[in-house]
């Protein structure tokens, strides 16, 4: 059972989620609030696999409530809701430690798949803007950029794995890819994260583009 904890300024906009994600029998909502200080306060209480959190709230915002959970607590992670495809706000949650965002116009079948997706460890990121995206964080200072050592460090197949990451495939995808078992990816992934002293996948795409193992975007 996958456990969320929702986290919107919009009764309304909380209350639809809600509903939608109960009405999936591999999901259970274990908490709602409208703040970032209440957000932080009740995953630490709650302990759920995926905070659904929008990056504009009253007090507290979103980015430094999913600075603090991302912080504080391993295995709990952010999903940023947006209503704006790329904006600043959304580059600082990205930074600050989420797995990826979804936009609030996304269809349901969207909002299913991003939180299992990111309960699952990967990351999600809207694919009408990710090439954008990547394309800043190539540059941006404050992510760190892996050393030739550390890349040095990764395997033929390991690299080959960081690749099928940056172009957005999935577990199950690389494995069909590479002709290798979903437990072999999975053992992969964690050891590139491991070896680049990276937090999660959307950080390891950003760095396959920095380390030169993927052409820049755009």
């Amino acid at each position: 059972m996958i456990r969320v904890l929702l986290a919107d300024d919009q009764p309304l906009v909380r209350s639809g989620i809600a509903m939608l994600l109960a009405a999936e029998a591999d999901i259970e909502v274990v908490g709602e609030c409208a703040d970032g200080a209440s957000a932080v306060e009740l995953a630490g209480r709650e302990r759920p696999d995926v905070v659904l959190m929008d990056v504009r709230m009253p007090g507290t915002d979103g980015v430094t409530a999913t600075r603090d959970i991302t912080a504080a607590q391993a295995g709990v992670r952010v999903l940023v809701l947006t209503t704006y495809h790329v904006d600043d706000a959304v580059r600082a949650a990205l930074l600050a430690g989420a797995s990826g965002f979804l936009l609030k116009d996304a269809v349901p079948d969207e909002l299913t798949m991003a939180v299992r997706a990111v309960a699952a460890g990967e990351a999600w990121l809207d694919p009408a803007v990710t090439r954008k995206l990547l394309t800043e964080f190539a540059t941006l200072g404050e992510h760190r950029r892996p050393t030739t050592g550390e890349l040095g460090r990764l395997t033929d197949r390991e690299r080959q794995v960081l690749v099928q990451m940056a172009h957005g495939l999935s577990n199950a995808e690389i494995a069909v890819r590479l002709h290798i078992g979903d437990a072999t990816v999975k053992t992969h992934v964690g050891r590139v994260l491991m070896k680049l002293g990276l937090r999660d996948r959307a950080q390891a795409v950003a760095a396959a583009y920095r380390g030169g193992l993927m052409p820049p975007p755009g």
